[in-house]
């Protein structure tokens, strides 16, 4: 070894691989006092190491050496040794980047990377299932009120009547807007649609109230905070739509439950008994939804010790782009432009053949039908109208494309192409759609803000720079 400058040599019986003695075996058995002129390298060795073909990746070789804490590996091919890969090699190779960043390849988006741990729920693609705290989603939104949904997020149970009861009542008399934060809507809803406003309205409402950066607030002050966050929502987007059109601002009722209320304050006119439910139903289907952009974005932001509205206002920001938090209107524009049922079948060829997103089908996680689709279409469906019919056939007709066009990319309805219909069916106008949808998702934002600061750390992941590689000196100026 001394001799080579090298860190171990392979032991061989009979031309196969018998073991691999490293610098650090010698200098553990010197310490015993083993007579070198004695002792025998197999009382030594590792015997019978893991070994690596020449055709394997690097990726491997690093979970070989991490796992046992080898510093080097031999390399063989049908049983003949070839030659030895060390850490050092590898670690040339990585461009001396530590072994956990090296190895990992980076998914686009980081697609099935997992980034934390929750007990808010999970999503099951593969099952087309999703839960809130063990319980379905589906099942909650056919046998729960949002109140109810609200609670269980928050403290983590569902609510029995008595709860219930004060828990609606508690946030009937939140959803109020401070006096100042009014006079402020009504100048941001002159220049910005309804989610700019509710971006720049949430940070004001921190200041206004006086919320301090998460680091320095204790859980319960926080939570509170968060229940009057999402109280309040509803009341600022609506003000905003209102605001926006000319029309006199609508206060909020303490009579009516969540989704009634914001049916309310949207129209002035209360809603019927099925127009408040299918609302109702449609914000609890999308409370929460997994590691989604504006979730993310909102735990990133928490993580870094920042108040409670700096946190929901990026998770806003993130939900303001067309990719995540726009795709019901342009569901339904997709609609309108293929006309008539017969009519379908060329658009999506036509679409598909210039490279264009067919929105409101496909999803990142579901590899099969989307569980909130399959339940809007059923509510959609009990509505009823002409643009029901149309949209279930023209569905019919774009996965039957998608299908022979994109092979095995099983590509279904998402949630997002029939809540346009559904809103729509309510009375919503398509400018409120993405609006109503941040109604309920406050409502997990929150929950997972608060989730983050109970067991913080900061989030502070690693880019691979895959630019030119730096000079060894920066050159002097000439």
């Amino acid at each position: 070894m001394r001799n080579s400058e090298i860190g171990s040599v392979i032991v061989t019986e009979r031309d196969k691989v018998a073991g691999i003695l490293t610098e650090r075996d010698l200098l553990w058995a010197s310490a015993a006092g083993v007579d070198p002129a004695v002792a025998t390298v197999g009382l030594w060795m590792t015997a019978h190491p893991d070994v690596l073909g020449p055709d394997e990746e690097v990726d491997a070789a690093w979970s070989s050496l991490t796992h046992h804490h080898y510093r080097h590996l031999p390399v063989v091919e049908s049983g003949q040794l070839l030659g030895v890969v060390s850490l050092r090699d590898l670690m040339a190779m990585a461009r001396l980047r530590p072994p956990a960043e090296a190895s990992a390849e980076v998914p686009p988006g980081l697609e099935g990377v997992v980034v934390a741990e929750t007990a808010l729920g999970d999503v099951r693609g593969e099952e087309g299932f999703y839960h809130y705290r063990q319980y379905s989603a589906i099942d909650l939104a056919q046998s729960r009120s949002l109140e109810d949904v609200w609670y269980l997020m928050f403290f983590g149970e569902l609510p029995g009547g008595e709860e219930a009861r004060r828990f609606s009542e508690e946030l009937a008399v939140l959803r109020d807007l401070p006096p100042r934060l009014r006079a402020q809507i009504a100048e941001l809803a002159a220049t910005g649609g309804p989610l700019e406003v509710l971006r720049s309205a949430v940070s004001m409402l921190g200041v206004e109230l006086g919320w301090r950066p998460s680091l320095d607030t204790d859980d319960e002050m926080l939570r509170a905070q968060a229940i009057q966050l999402c109280a309040v929502v509803p009341t600022i987007l609506s003000a905003a739509w209102n605001l926006r059109r000319g029309a006199e601002m609508v206060d909020p009722r303490h009579d009516l439950a969540a989704s009634a209320n914001y049916l309310w304050m949207l129209a002035g006119v209360e809603p019927t008994e099925t127009q408040a439910r299918a609302v109702e139903q449609y914000q609890i289907l999308t409370v929460d939804h997994g590691f989604n952009a504006s979730t993310f974005a909102a735990r990133v932001i928490a993580s870094t010790g920042a108040d409670l509205a700096a946190a929901v206002g990026g998770a806003v920001g993130a939900l303001s782009g067309p990719l995540h938090g726009g795709a019901p209107s342009r569901a339904l524009a997709m609609l309108d432009d293929i006309g008539a049922p017969e009519r379908a079948e060329i658009w999506v060829r036509e679409a598909v053949e210039r490279g264009e997103r067919i929105m409101g089908f496909g999803h990142r996680v579901y590899k099969t039908n989307d569980p909130r689709s399959l339940f809007l279409r059923d509510l959609a469906l009990s509505l009823g109208g002409p643009v029901v019919q149309f949209a279930t056939e023209v569905e019919e007709k774009v996965v039957d494309v998608l299908t022979e066009l994109k092979p095995g990319r099983r590509l279904y309805a998402n949630v997002e192409f029939y809540a346009g219909v559904v809103m729509q069916a309510c009375g919503i106008p398509p400018e409120m759609f993405t609006p109503t949808f941040a109604v309920g998702r406050t409502i997990g934002w929150c929950s997972h803000i608060l989730e983050q600061v109970a067991h913080n750390r900061l989030i502070r992941p690693t880019a691979r720079y895959v630019g030119v590689a730096p000079p060894v000196a920066v050159p002097a100026r000439r």
